[in-house]
């Protein structure tokens, strides 16, 4: 834990929160964060950890040695405008907005030149639980030890994948970023068709989350690729075999990838839409 480093949130939402209690203790005192958000409700539990607050960027900004913004796309240029001129040289940024460019960022961060210290990054949800993945890209400007304290940071709050671009990124918003929701939607699948088959509520809702946990751990401690775990579960001519009959002419495969590429697809929009340089 460093005592002598200062981080400001600029947004203090679930997805700030959830870093700064992963980082708490960890990479600095709780007492070190210093939280923008124009929203004062959101401010209690901040300042019960002993972080400061503000609705509107301020002077102690300058003081901090990392800046994340935590803003939606939408109002990423206009939080950027507002607080960048409080940024100090050496400031690192890490910017876990979707959508928004690393260069279009650096561009609107610097003066006359982009801001060299930048790390672009997408986490998940899990991150409120201490089981988030973050894609993460970091510019040229950045360096080794930066890029160190930034995997750091974001790996207070589960894994950290590096990419080499903003394609990748959108390639990880696509699978991990908006990916809880897929397993959400499955989950919720799996209890409304034990439902269906005579179980009660509770039953299905166990059954259905212990089997999700139960599977993902099994894949991520297995040696084998997950097609090999699937086929020990699949009896020929069996109960397994029946059910994948149906999703296989579904096209349960080909559904996953085209919503995947529906989500890169929004991701470059919102690029477009919002991340203009």
């Amino acid at each position: 834990m460093d005592k002598n480093l200062h981080i400001a949130f600029i947004g203090g939402g679930n997805m700030a929160s959830a870093l700064g209690a992963g980082m708490a203790g960890k990479i600095c005192p709780p007492e070190n964060f210093h939280v923008i958000d124009i929203n004062a409700a959101s401010h209690a539990a901040w300042t019960a950890r002993g972080a400061t607050a503000a609705t509107a960027p301020d002077d102690r900004l300058a003081l901090c040695n990392v800046w994340f913004y935590a803003v939606k796309p939408q109002f990423m240029r206009e939080a950027v405008a507002a607080s960048r001129g409080w940024l100090r040289e050496g400031t690192l940024v890490v910017s876990v907005a979707a959508g928004i460019r690393g260069d279009v960022l650096a561009g609107w961060l610097g003066d006359g030149a982009p801001w060299p210290k930048l790390v672009r990054c997408m986490p998940n949800t899990p991150a409120l639980v201490g089981e988030g993945v973050t894609g993460m890209l970091a510019l040229p400007g950045v360096s080794a030890a930066e890029r160190q304290l930034a995997e750091a940071m974001l790996a207070s709050v589960g894994k950290v994948v590096w990419v080499r671009d903003d394609a990748a990124i959108d390639a990880v918003t696509a699978l991990s970023g908006s990916g809880p929701a897929y397993v959400f939607r499955f989950i919720e699948a799996l209890i409304e068709g034990g439902l269906k088959v005579g179980l009660d509520a509770q039953q299905a809702r166990e059954l259905a989350l212990a089997t999700l946990s139960g599977a993902t751990r099994l894949a991520r401690e297995s040696d084998d690729p997950p097609a090999v775990l699937r086929e020990r579960v699949t009896s020929k001519g069996g109960t397994t075999a029946a059910a994948l009959k149906v999703f296989e002419d579904a096209d349960f495969m080909g559904l996953v990838a085209r919503a995947m590429q529906a989500a890169a697809q929004r991701s470059r929009e919102l690029a477009d839409e919002f991340g203009k340089a």
